[in-house]
Parts: structure tokens; C-alpha cells; sequence
């Protein structure tokens, strides 16, 4: 994503993209387009208006705004964060910039790295109408294929890439038990994938590749797609939600569980399709498939 605004402001002619991360070395491929890497994110907001973010979890963001705060002045900027949190913080964070006279557009992105890449993401944005426009030329046809506006209350799109995850996650789920079945009963899971994909398409083709391939536990030097620390915060959220309002979701329960065995099992460098050595566990398999890190 930063790769691509970077080269959109080098192309216009702008000023260059301003950027910081945990680990600053990641951002050697921004650096050698023109973009400065700062030490901290106090410094990021510091030389630029419009800011945005992508982090792990409700506590980093949380954390990232109480250093925004601690700057003697944040008048007019735009925060603009494309990560799954709880709807709750993302109101929260939203009040507390509205009363230091800055603007906050919560805007979760779907799509995994590869589609990033290509600059086909779906934004789905919320906030005040103005600094969407503001920010959307940044967005569309840069990082993005499209921007699904969710009106001005920032929960509302927090609440859509949630319930997208339902999706996402409840697929490799049930992805995840036929390939299983599909072993166990001697049909193959080349077979069975072979179907997916002409059934119901790429997508969840690519889901079923994740598991067959190995990718599902990846070697340690390779980081997962979808990491399953970041599955599991997702299925958390969603679960709370559900309860909250008096509905349940039975398959995003059993996902939790998979994936907590999983990272009991095999640890966290493993990707949210690992539920699938949960599901092989459970039907006599072993964990490790013979394309996977410890079947290498």
C-alpha cells in the first residue's frame, strides 16, 4: 500500500511519503523510491496532515493516538486508519481527535498482500464526508479498486470488514473440513480443489491452495499470509459482537478453537488457514501435510 502511494506522489510531482514501522528496515523498498523513514510515529505526524495507519490491534492504535495526542498540536490533520479493529475504539479514537480539532476515517481494507500489491484493495471508509474526498484521490486507482463509502459513523465500516472476516474465516473453515474429508475418503484434495475453483471460483480456490500447498505453516523464513494471531483477535471481535447482539456464529466458534490448538500446537508462525492441521489432527492426520515447514 505504501509502496504504491509512494510512487503516486513521485509521479505527481508532490512531496514524498513520510513513513515509520516497528521494524524500519521493512520500508528499504519506500526509501529507495524517494520516501523518508522517521524514527517514530510522533514524527510522522509531525511532518504531514494526512496520516494513515495499519496496525496489528486495537492496543497499538490506541497506543499510536495517545502519541498523536502528546504533540502540542494536531489541528487539522487526517488520521485514517485501514485496520480491523473493534468498532468501540474506532469510535472512541474518532471523539478524542473531533475534540483536539482533528479528523479520524476508519477505513479497513479487504484483500491479502498480493492484491495490496496490485492496488485492487476495497476500502470501506467512514468518517466525515469531507475528508473522504480529501483523502480519496489518494485511494482510488492508487491503493484501491474501490471505496465502499459506509456514511459518517466510523463503527459502521469497522462492522462491514468484521462481518466480511466472517466470510473469509468461515470459508477456510469449511474449506478446511472437505479437504479433510476429501483425503480421508480417498476422493484427493487435488480433485476436490479442482472443483472449488470451477464451482465458486479464484477466491476461494486460493483459500484451499493455502492449505494443499503447505502455506498453511509456512517455513519460519517466509512470513503467513494471514497471520493467525491476527485471525484469532478477528474472530474474537466478531464473537463479541455477535453476543452483543444476540445472535451466534457456531462456525466462527469452532474456527476460534482450531486456531487456538493451533498456535498451542505448532506455535504463531502460522497462517489462519492452519485451522486445516487442526481439522487433519482430529481426523487421524497428522498436523504437518508433506508440503508444510516440518513436512519438508
Amino acid at each position: 500500500m505504501a509502496l504504491r502511494l509512494q510512487n503516486r506522489l513521485k509521479s505527481t510531482g508532490a512531496p514524498p511519503l513520510v513513513y515509520s514501522n516497528r521494524t524500519l528496515k521493512r520500508g528499504e523498498a519506500l526509501k529507495a523510491e524517494g520516501a523518508i523513514p522517521v524514527d517514530d510515529f510522533r514524527a510522522v505526524v509531525e511532518s504531514t496532515d494526512v496520516i494513515f495507519t495499519m496496525i496489528s490491534d486495537d492496543a497499538v492504535l490506541n497506543d499510536l493516538v495517545e502519541q498523536a495526542l502528546s504533540l502540542e498540536s494536531i489541528q487539522g490533520k487526517l488520521f485514517m486508519d485501514t485496520s480491523t479493529v473493534h468498532p468501540s475504539t474506532c469510535s472512541a479514537v474518532a471523539k478524542v481527535f473531533q475534540g483536539k480539532g482533528a479528523y479520524f476515517i476508519a477505513s479497513p481494507v479487504f484483500g491479502a498482500s498480493p492484491v495490496a500489491a496490485a492496488g485492487k484493495l476495497i476500502f470501506a471508509m467512514a468518517g466525515p464526508q469531507d475528508q473522504i474526498s480529501r483523502v480519496s484521490p489518494y485511494i482510488q486507482g492508487v491503493m484501491g479498486r474501490q471505496i465502499i463509502n459506509m456514511g459518517a459513523d466510523v463503527q459502521k465500516s469497522s462492522l462491514l470488514k468484521i462481518s466480511g472476516n466472517i466470510f473469509v474465516i468461515g470459508f477456510q473453515e469449511l474449506i478446511a473440513e472437505a479437504q479433510v474429508f476429501a483425503e480421508k475418503t480417498g476422493l484427493g484434495t487435488g480433485r476436490m480443489e479442482e472443483f472449488l475453483g470451477g464451482m465458486f471460483g479464484p477466491v476461494l480456490e486460493s483459500y484451499s491452495k493455502r492449505m494443499t500447498s503447505g502455506a498453511y505453516a509456512p517455513p519460519l523464513d517466509t512470513p503467513p499470509g494471514f497471520a493467525i494471531s491476527l485471525a484469532s483477535k478477528d474472530i474474537r471481535h466478531a464473537l463479541a459482537i455477535a453476543e452483543e447482539s444476540g445472535c451466534q456464529l457456531p462456525t466462527l466458534a469452532t474456527a476460534l478453537n482450531r486456531t487456538t490448538m493451533a498456535r498451542e500446537y505448532a506455535g504463531e508462525w502460522l497462517d489462519s488457514s492452519s485451522v486445516y492441521g487442526i481439522a487433519r489432527i482430529e481426523a487421524g492426520l497428522p498436523f504437518w501435510s508433506e508440503k508444510s515447514r516440518q513436512g519438508n
